[in-house]
């Protein structure tokens, strides 16, 4: 019996190849209007660009934000919550990682539930990754078998590879970080371009 869990859901976006063209023109003419953008996780020095954070109010990224709600709903029915809440985006912005840049380890908080969204993502351009919560991972860690996969109730940390198209949805307080992209495509095409997002439950 497992208590206590840390649940991290995916979703695939059905018609993803023509919404993520859609979004690419969307984010790169964010990114001509501010080069600057803003800096959080990302890291400037390398390239990383980050948009304002309320883009989801933009007709642009509105049927990304029907995905978003559909997926928040499908989470909301799952875990018994109150049908007199209703699971709302606070916030959304976009990130454009090119080939050298990273995010460091970071959670958000002020919200429940938080969401990446794969608009393009070539080849080795950076997993996300998540770090066991639990202070006494970071304590007094077991030792396992060498070359033995441990049981997957043993890990403490968990990657997941980037595809376009693919959503994850995750606790806000969850630490998790993107690797570096060290993607071998050339100018645009060996950017990681992502949406995320943060959602919290409110009142009907």
């Amino acid at each position: 019996t497992a208590y206590f869990p840390t649940l991290v859901f995916q979703a695939n976006v059905a018609g993803s190849e023509a919404l993520n063209q859609k979004l690419l023109d969307a984010i790169y003419a964010d990114r001509e209007e501010d080069e600057k953008g803003l800096v959080k996780s990302n890291v400037a020095a390398l390239g990383g660009w980050h948009s304002g954070v309320s883009i989801h109010k933009a007709q642009e990224y509105s049927a990304l934000v029907r995905n978003v709600n559909d997926a928040t709903r499908g989470l909301s029915e799952e875990l018994g919550y109150s049908d007199k809440t209703k699971m709302k985006i606070g916030s959304m912005w976009s990130i454009i990682n090119p080939p050298g840049a990273m995010n460091v380890a970071h959670v958000h908080p002020g919200c429940m539930w938080s969401g990446v969204y794969y608009v393009q993502s070539p080849e080795k351009s950076g997993n996300i990754s998540f770090t066991d919560p639990r202070t006494v991972q970071l304590m007094n860690q077991a030792k396992f078998q060498q070359g033995q996969k441990r049981p997957r109730d043993c890990w403490t940390k968990v990657n997941f590879t980037p595809r376009a198209g693919k959503m994850i949805i995750f606790p806000s307080w969850l630490y998790h970080s993107v690797n570096v992209n060290k993607s071998e495509e050339k100018d645009r095409a060996g950017n990681r371009v992502i949406i995320s997002f943060n959602i919290s439950q409110h009142g009907r």
